[in-house]
C-alpha cells in the first residue's frame, strides 16, 4: 500500500504515527507530495476528489482518505483496539475534539501564509484560535482521566493536534491553564512514533 502525505500536515501524521504504533509501517509505502489548499498534486487528486491529504491507496479496493477513515482501517486491519468497543463512543469523541482544534489551527495556518496581510481579519483569527482554547480547556477539565487510560486513537490524534499547535502556533501558548495537559503530552510526545513524525 502507499500513503499519499506530507510531513507538515497533521493529518498526514496522525496516520504515520498509526501505522508505526500498530506495526504495519513495512507494509505502506510513505509517498511524500507537495500540496496546498491553492493547488493538489495530481496524484492526490486522481485519488480523491478534494484533493486532500492524506490518502491510502490499497492493494485491493479503492482508495481511501480523510485521517480518521484510514485510522479506522488500520487498526481493524490488524485488530490493535484502539478504537476500544468498550469505550468506543468516548474515543470518537475526544478524537473530534483533536480533529476540531487541527481545523482551526490549520485555518490560522493558512489565514496568515495565503491571504494577503490587508485581507487577514484578526476577529477571524481570534474566533478560531478560541475555539482551540475551549477545546483544550474541556480536554484538561473533563477529558484527562481518559488520557491516562491505555493508549487509542484519540490520544494519538490530541498528541498530534498539540504537536501542530506547537509547530506553528507556539507563541499562543496553549499550555497556559492547562498543566496537567501539557504533562500528558510531554510523556505522549516523547514516544518513539511521536518522535520519528515530528517536523522540526
Amino acid at each position: 500500500m502507499r500513503l499519499l502525505m506530507s510531513p507538515p500536515s497533521p493529518y498526514s501524521r496522525k496516520v504515520r504515527v498509526m501505522l508505526r504504533e500498530t506495526g504495519q509501517l513495512a507494509e505502506v509505502e510513505e509517498v511524500n507530495v507537495t500540496t496546498s489548499p491553492l493547488a493538489s498534486d495530481p496524484a492526490v487528486i486522481a485519488a480523491n476528489p478534494t484533493g486532500r491529504i492524506p490518502v491510502l491507496i490499497r492493494d485491493e479496493g479503492p482508495a481511501i482518505h480523510d485521517s480518521r477513515v484510514i485510522t479506522r482501517f488500520l487498526d481493524a486491519r490488524v485488530g490493535a483496539g484502539l478504537y476500544s468497543d468498550t469505550r468506543l463512543w468516548e474515543v470518537l469523541t475526544l478524537e473530534s475534539v483533536a480533529d476540531g482544534i487541527l481545523d482551526s489551527a490549520l485555518i490560522l495556518t493558512y489565514e496568515g501564509r495565503f491571504r494577503a496581510p490587508e485581507q487577514q481579519s484578526a476577529e477571524w483569527t481570534d474566533a478560531h484560535w478560541g475555539k482551540i482554547r475551549r477545546a483544550v480547556d474541556a480536554v484538561e477539565d473533563r477529558w484527562i482521566s481518559h488520557l491516562q487510560g491505555p493508549l487509542d486513537a484519540a490520544q494519538i490524534a490530541l498528541g498530534v493536534a498539540l504537536g501542530y499547535l506547537d509547530l506553528r502556533h507556539d507563541a499562543r501558548n496553549w499550555r497556559e491553564g492547562a498543566d496537567r495537559l501539557a504533562a500528558w503530552h510531554a510523556g505522549f510526545a516523547a514516544r518513539s512514533s511521536m518522535r520519528d513524525t515530528a517536523v522540526v
